[in-house]
């Protein structure tokens, strides 16, 4: 028997086996299929209710459906082929000797680099349009944002195991609840007291992490009043799971009476309280802070909140100060 012929049977065999496996994976699928359109129907993922969010969930799909235009024709023509030619089937043109097609080559090969090549644009550009840092151009589709327009400034800091939220401007702080008014750009400044975290609303925006000694940022708008998940996106201890909070999209009126609301708590977020809220602790409830010690955010990036500490900027400055001296000194002497 020629090598060919051998290989061939052995191809054979293994599309029948392929053939098998797809046919009862199909027949399971076909049960569970109700179930996972079912689950995919409130899916805020793909129906978020910001604009940001919303381009995300357009790239999501469009990038789906590019890959789908291999993988479709991929699955079809194998189970096509494991039918064509099944071992019962007499009839199929049987050609030991074949092994190459250059119009099948370039079908192979150039509809998935015609693909990739597609997929690298969309990348390219929704990188630089959808960068957290980037500052807004847009409400939605139809509404550009005016460029006199300020974007509320919100604090978050993650903390074990809970969220902390500072808004500068109204002079207030909330614990596990944030608000913002709708159809209004928010540029959030985050960072972490201890662990690495990732701040998530689905609804809003993509996650962007957390992290001790650094400030991110991200920039969003939310288009729809409502009630929205927010939830920690990285594993960081025992309290993660719990780690959640509720965000509140309000109409303008609305959150000014929620601040005021805030600010008639009477509590303050001074540095002293702020050690204590740091330390870990499970299911902490809502509770809001009517006013907030100044640069309290800036000191738990540069983490000299505790008395008698160094600023971390204040030390990279006296650290390039020295340098600068050393090496004017070397210069100097040479």
């Amino acid at each position: 028997m020629r090598a060919g012929t051998v290989t061939v049977a052995y191809l054979h065999i293994l599309v029948l086996q392929i053939y098998g496996m797809i046919s009862s994976l199909a027949r399971r699928g076909m049960l569970a299929l109700p179930l996972v359109l079912l689950a995919g129907c409130n899916s805020v993922v793909l129906n978020p209710s910001g604009d940001i969010a919303d381009q995300q969930a357009h790239l999501i799909v469009v990038s789906t459906l590019l890959m789908l235009l291999i993988i479709v024709p991929v699955i079809a023509l194998t189970i096509f082929f494991a039918w064509r030619y099944r071992q019962s089937n007499t009839a199929a043109k049987y050609d030991p000797d074949w092994d190459h097609s250059t119009q099948l080559e370039l079908v192979i090969w150039g509809a998935p680099l015609l693909i990739i090549i597609a997929l690298g644009l969309i990348t390219w550009i929704s990188t630089h349009t959808l960068d957290p840092y980037r500052p807004l151009d847009r409400i939605d589709d139809n509404r550009p944002i005016s460029p006199a327009a300020q974007p509320l400034t919100i604090q978050v800091v993650a903390l074990d195991w809970k969220w902390l939220f500072i808004y500068p401007e109204q002079g207030i702080a909330t614990v596990n609840e944030l608000a913002t008014p709708v159809d209004v750009p928010i540029r959030f400044k985050i960072t972490a007291s201890s662990v690495m975290n990732s701040f998530y609303i689905p609804a809003l925006a993509g996650q962007i992490y957390a992290m001790p000694g650094m400030e991110t940022t991200l920039n969003a708008v939310l288009n729809a009043a409502g009630e929205f998940e927010g939830f920690s996106a990285n594993y960081s201890g025992a309290g993660f799971s719990h780690m959640r909070f509720k965000y509140h999209g309000m109409d303008v009126n609305d959150f000014d009476r929620w601040v005021a609301e805030a600010k008639s708590n009477g509590e303050t977020l001074d540095r002293a309280t702020y050690l204590q809220l740091e330390k870990p602790s499970e299911r902490e409830p809502v509770h809001h802070y009517a006013k907030v010690a100044p640069e309290l955010f800036s000191a738990i990036v540069n983490r000299c909140v505790a008395p008698d500490t160094v600023c971390m900027n204040q030390q990279m400055a006296e650290d390039m100060k020295r340098n600068a001296m050393a090496h004017a000194h070397e210069a100097h002497e040479q």
